[in-house]
């Protein structure tokens, strides 16, 4: 299906701090390309207990000197309020207005000991709100198909509300593969009390085991006749991705007829494999308005 212009809802993308003078070149050019499609943010990832965190801050301030708008990845496990306090402060002196607020990942060994001043995102958002009011606007995480640490769906939706609660803006969902799961999960947190915009995230599909890998670890499901298709590829590398395009850009049609608010991609720092779902959603698009260019 090829959506209508005035169907194509916002766009992001996601990006991760580069770590060699290669890889900052080679993000400059791929923001620049993905640029053209007006997406309504860039946002940067936050490592481990804060291992990124000068990386992201720079990251971020290179895209915005570049001129687009940039949305840092802050994560609370394992800091003090004072660091939090430091790192907003930066971002606020800087001219940052957005921010993704998220528990982040738990330490190494992790039992229950303390891991920081803040144990839960809406920790977070509610200390983000106390120190700097309506200055940032607030994206958190959602799970379509529960985070893999919830004790239950129910516990799963009314922990996100609580984050929706104390001062999101909205929310990024983690990636998934079944819409009927991004769907469900909407419809449960707008009966709870929230109707903050819930964005999905798309990841495309480039590598099998790569994918198997990255989905096991946040606990989304690769339907079973996708891995089968998938796995049958073998090294065929341009198969796999023409089937990986199809199968995404059937997501996102699916997504956008039912109303989804917004598209957010995690690149992975390439432009080409995003930039052949959008393509394909809207192959008419001419550069200059939404536009599509060469990976």
């Amino acid at each position: 299906m090829q959506v209508p212009a005035a169907s194509l809802p916002k766009i992001s993308f996601e990006f991760f701090p580069p770590k060699t003078p290669a890889g900052v070149g080679k993000l400059h050019a791929t923001s620049a390309t993905l640029a053209a499609w007006q997406p309504e943010f860039f946002s940067v990832t936050f490592g481990a207990g804060g291992s990124t965190q000068a990386g992201t801050r720079d990251t971020v301030f290179a895209l915005q000197a570049a001129g687009y708008e940039a949305a840092p990845h802050l994560s609370c496990i394992g800091s003090s309020a004072e660091q939090l306090r430091t790192i907003l402060d930066a971002y606020k002196t800087q001219g940052i207005r957005r921010l993704v607020a998220l528990r982040g990942d738990l330490p190494s060994g992790y039992g229950g000991k303390s891991a920081g001043q803040f144990r839960y995102a809406n920790e977070l958002v509610s200390f983000i709100r106390a120190e700097t009011g309506d200055w940032f606007h607030i994206e958190v995480a959602a799970y379509p198909e529960m985070h893999p640490q919830a004790p239950s769906p129910d516990d799963d939706v009314a922990n996100f509300v609580r984050k929706a609660n104390a001062g999101a803006n909205a929310a990024i969902t983690q990636v998934f593969y079944n819409t009927d799961a991004y769907f469900r999960f909407v419809d449960e947190v707008r009966k709870a009390g929230s109707d903050i915009p819930i964005v999905p995230g798309i990841l495309p599909i480039t590598n099998y085991a790569q994918l198997i890998r990255f989905t096991e670890t946040c606990g989304a499901e690769v339907p079973r006749w996708m891995q089968r298709k998938l796995a049958s590829f073998h090294d065929d590398t341009a198969s796999l991705c023409a089937f990986g395009t199809d199968v995404v850009t059937e997501i996102c049609d699916r997504l956008i007829a039912g109303g989804a608010p917004g598209l957010h991609f995690y690149t992975m720092n390439q432009s080409a494999p995003t930039l052949a779902i959008l393509n394909a959603l809207r192959p008419d698009i001419t550069h200059g308005s939404l536009v599509a260019v060469a990976a």
